[in-house]
């Protein structure tokens, strides 16, 4: 009967969403097997034997033997990735007290004011003494405990009668509690460093057989923040090797030698505790290409020269594998890059729409979320966020829910009380307000704030702007159907036309509305006297745009920076143009990047930026007709409190010629004169009184059709000595 209430499974990564509650997901037939119903308590058995509560595995987990346990779980049962475990029934009961202690950094003063709060983050959680748990304090703040005692003893369930006290004895300082799920978004980059990292250390045999050396270094690269350290603190905390930390700095010595002796001495202790992994964190600070070292950084060329002897040198360095991480690849020593000293170079790129979504869950585990928060969302208008970013911006969505709490807390009590923090909650709005303080790093340099200007900002040009949403929008948001239908998506639009038709407030509406990353550039700001820096100015952009993809790229006036070439004009415009056209349509493919620019002058714009595979759509922007006129005048008046006497029909027939610029002119200067002709009679009105104070009723200002007749007639004359 023991034998049929038994079986073994292989443990699997569970669901960002299941960390930390002590929950183990199982194929329904296993559940059956085992004699359990959802929700009851299971004991695990790895090195050591722990308790979980069972739920059913999703759909596509089913059939394959496994059980989802999170890192917390495989840490309490002794046990790892892809190892077998055994399941039963288990024997638990109510616990009347459980005594925990923190596993990290001590702060048992502050959290047993909070005994409160932590019984109801572990309510529901069976555990055993020796357990770990974790819990999601305010923000993103995860903490490890250890469980000391519980009482009665044994298997036991926490529920909200349970008595949590916290000792002030740590059950010994975690190494790190970091796991596989806390790391969002990089399934494939993840599950390639385990098979270059865990086979190797744990069955060496394997490669013996195959008469083959195991891969001994991996080299993690990509822009900050994208989590290559954070990676590497998982594999550290997953795996049983000894682990040890290389921060660049520290080993550097003054005196002769001394540098490459702390190296080796590293490299000593890692083969004596072997199995080992030795990470070294920015490795571009102590392994700089040598060719670029002058005389007096001779400490660096040693050191280099010593790291390449340890890495591949005659002297074997047994079964250590070297992980390495720079987000600066090609400043790294060639030497170093090559088989036998890091086999593998892993690219953690930044995230897409999905691994962003992952990582949000991740960093909102134990956040209060108002019932309005859309994950999806939020990961759909955060394009070019790297990991790292998006931490920030949870713990800011935090902070500004937080500041709504300070006014009614009483500064004078020792803590706050229980029922404010119960219910403090964080709203939508409150990411709205995060997300404008938040600039993804991928393109800090070149970021550019997004205008808030929409569609309904732009008066006419219906034409024009369904163009610009099928050829930005549409790849952007329905890639799949340029798949499927096998073309690719437009590159390149150039909108043309006469001054103030509207081409650089269609780029900003569009940035808006697309909710794609906005790179606006400025011509003048990359000519440099120096040789080649207005090229490789050209190149970050272009080079920024692609890390953070989906991303537009403005550049308005672009004749300023792209004139026809052989022409007499500056060296420097020429190359300019050179990189411009290898960036638009070279061998390197510009993906999820579209190039919007804008010009006057068609005439001063070289002609290979002209042609389709670079500039797709070149878009006359054309004068408004009367309808337009009359659109654009009623988007301009909009928020204008205007007279009953005003016909904007009648304005837009008379305004023949006009263009937006012009339209939006009259507007403003017919405002400007309303609200003098206002403040001189209401001053005038007030001064008669004896009145000192400001003027505060603005009810009767109006716009009238007598100040747009003023406005006409001096708009009127400005364009035609312009002309003339």
């Amino acid at each position: 009967m023991a034998e049929e209430r038994t079986t073994i499974l292989r443990v699997a990564e569970a669901l960002p969403k299941d960390v930390g509650r002590g929950l183990v997901r199982l194929d329904p037939q296993d559940l059956e097997r085992l004699g359990v119903r959802i929700g009851d308590v299971i004991e695990i058995s790895g090195k050591r034997a722990t308790v979980a509560r069972a739920m059913p595995a999703y759909a596509e987990q089913r059939g394959q033997g496994l059980v989802q346990m999170d890192g917390i779980l495989r840490l309490n049962a002794g046990t790892g990735l892809d190892e077998r475990v055994t399941l039963q029934r288990a024997e638990f009961q109510p616990a009347r007290a459980v005594v925990i202690a923190p596993a990290e950094n001590s702060r048992s003063a502050q959290l047993s004011s909070q005994a409160r709060y932590l019984s109801k983050l572990l309510d529901g959680i069976p555990v055993v003494a020796g357990d770990r748990v974790r819990v999601t304090l305010f923000g993103t703040k995860a903490q490890t405990f250890s469980v000391v005692e519980t009482t009665p003893a044994g298997a036991v369930l926490i529920g909200p009668a349970t008595a949590i006290k916290v000792s002030g004895e740590a059950g010994g300082r975690e190494r790190g509690t970091v796991t596989y799920e806390d790391i969002g978004g990089l399934r494939r980059e993840t599950r390639r460093i385990r098979e270059m990292i865990e086979l190797p250390l744990r069955y060496p045999e394997v490669f013996e057989r195959l008469g083959i050396d195991a891969p001994k270094g991996v080299l993690l690269y990509g822009p900050p923040g994208a989590g290559k350290t954070l990676i590497a603190r998982a594999v550290a905390n997953e795996t049983s090797a000894h682990f040890v930390t290389i921060n660049g700095p520290e080993i550097i010595d003054k005196l002769y030698g001394a540098s490459e002796a702390n190296l080796r001495g590293i490299f000593e202790d890692a083969r004596k505790n072997a199995p080992a992994i030795i990470f070294i964190d920015e490795i571009d600070a102590i392994a700089p290409k040598r060719e670029d070292l002058s005389g007096d950084r001779q400490v660096e060329r040693r050191v280099v020269a010593q790291l390449l002897a340890l890495m591949d040198g005659l002297e074997s360095r047994g079964n250590v594998i070297v992980i390495a991480a720079t987000n600066l690849p090609n400043s790294l020593d060639p030497a170093l890059r090559r088989p036998g000293r890091f086999d593998r170079e892993i690219v953690i790129n930044v995230p897409d729409k999905d691994g962003r979504r992952e990582i949000l869950e991740i960093h909102t585990r134990g956040m209060p979320l108002a019932a309005d928060v859309n994950l999806d969302r939020l990961a759909a208008i955060t394009h070019g966020f790297v990991g790292a970013d998006l931490q920030a911006f949870c713990r800011e969505a935090a902070m500004v829910a937080l500041r709504r709490l300070l006014p009614d807390i009483d500064f004078s009590q020792a803590q706050i009380p229980f029922d404010k923090l119960m219910a403090l909650e964080v709203t939508s709005d409150d990411f709205a307000a995060a997300l404008a303080d938040i600039e993804p790093s991928a393109i800090r340099e070149v970021f550019t704030e997004v205008p808030d200007v929409g569609w309904d900002d732009v008066g006419g040009l219906e034409d024009v702007r369904r163009l610009l949403v099928e050829a930005v929008e549409w790849p952007l948001r329905h890639s799949r159907a340029f798949d499927y239908v096998g073309v690719r998506p437009p590159k390149g639009i150039l909108l043309h036309g006469a001054p103030g038709t509207g081409k650089t407030l269609l780029a900003k509406a569009l940035a808006r509305e697309s909710e794609a990353n906005f790179i606006s550039v400025k011509g003048p700001e990359l000519l440099n006297r120096w040789v080649g820096e207005s090229e490789r100015g050209i190149r970050e952009i272009f080079r920024k745009a692609r890390q953070a993809a989906p991303c537009i790229i403005f550049f308005d006036e672009i004749d300023a920076i792209a004139p026809p070439r052989g022409g007499g004009d500056s060296a420097v415009t020429e190359r300019m143009v050179s990189q411009m056209l290898t960036e638009m349509d070279g061998i390197e493919a510009l993906k999820g990047v579209v190039v919007l620019a804008a010009t006057n002058r068609l005439d001063r714009v070289d002609t290979a930026l002209q042609r389709p595979g670079r500039f797709d759509f070149l878009v006359e922007m054309p004068r408004p007709d009367m309808l337009a006129r009359r659109a654009i005048l009623a988007v301009q008046t909009r928020k204008m409190p205007l007279g009953a006497d005003v016909d904007l029909a009648v304005l837009a027939s008379e305004t023949e010629g006009w263009v937006g610029a012009d339209l939006e002119g009259l507007c403003h200067q017919a405002a400007m004169l309303g609200i003098r002709a206002y403040l001189e009679q209401a001053l005038a009105v007030a001064t008669a009184q004896g009145q000192k104070e400001g003027i505060d009723d603005f009810t009767n200002l109006f716009v009238t059709s007598k100040h747009f007749a003023a406005a006409y007639a001096d708009m009127a004359l400005r364009l035609r000595d312009h002309k003339h």
